[in-house]
Order: C-alpha cells, then sequence, then structure tokens
C-alpha cells in the first residue's frame, strides 16, 4: 500500500500530469487526442501516461489499433485516505487547543 501511495502522490506531483488526470475525468482519451491538447510530444505525454498509469491514476484499454486511457477511480483512494489521516490530526489538534484556551479564559 506504501508503493502505491507514493507512487500516486509522485503521479500528481506534476502539474501536466494533474491537468491529464482533470482531462481524463471528463472523458476517455487516445494518447493523439491527449497530444493535441498539450504544447509537447507524443512521446512526452505516453511518459506521462507511464507515470499516471504507475501510480494507479489511469488504466489503459487497447480497442483495435487505439489504446484509450480513463481516469481509475480507486486510484485516488490511497491519497484521499492520506488527506484524511491529516485532516483528522488538525481537527482533533485544534478541538484540543480551543479547549485549553477556554478552559484559561475561565
Amino acid at each position: 500500500m506504501e508503493n502505491l501511495t507514493q507512487n500516486a502522490f509522485r503521479a500528481l506531483a506534476d502539474p501536466t500530469r494533474r491537468d491529464i488526470v482533470k482531462l481524463l475525468a471528463s472523458e476517455d482519451m487516445t494518447i493523439g487526442q491527449l497530444t493535441d491538447r498539450f504544447d509537447m510530444t507524443r512521446a512526452a505525454v505516453k511518459k506521462h501516461l507511464t507515470v499516471l498509469s504507475d501510480g494507479g491514476l489511469i488504466t489503459v484499454e487497447a480497442r483495435g489499433r487505439e489504446r484509450i486511457n480513463r481516469i481509475e477511480p480507486l486510484g485516488m483512494a490511497p491519497v484521499l485516505d492520506w488527506f484524511r489521516y491529516f485532516d483528522q490530526f488538525w481537527d482533533d489538534r485544534l478541538s484540543s487547543l480551543k479547549e485549553a484556551i477556554e478552559r484559561k479564559d475561565k
């Protein structure tokens, strides 16, 4: 699980890959369709897609000669779990701080 989380964060660390994820959240796309949206070569887009796939954030399906890239909704789970942990951590800490301040003021 730890490696999957690391790979997902690595994939999301790059702004271009985050943009690709946003596009794929709207519709499935081929490498060619994605390349048309970015000012980079097909090979560069393919490298980004490989990192996203390694991070579990997208899947690739072969349809004839085309390879269709699509978002993998469960791929965000490790990232969301990590954020939820710290969200709860800070909620707990801030609640404790609030209680301490309120006790001091009495």
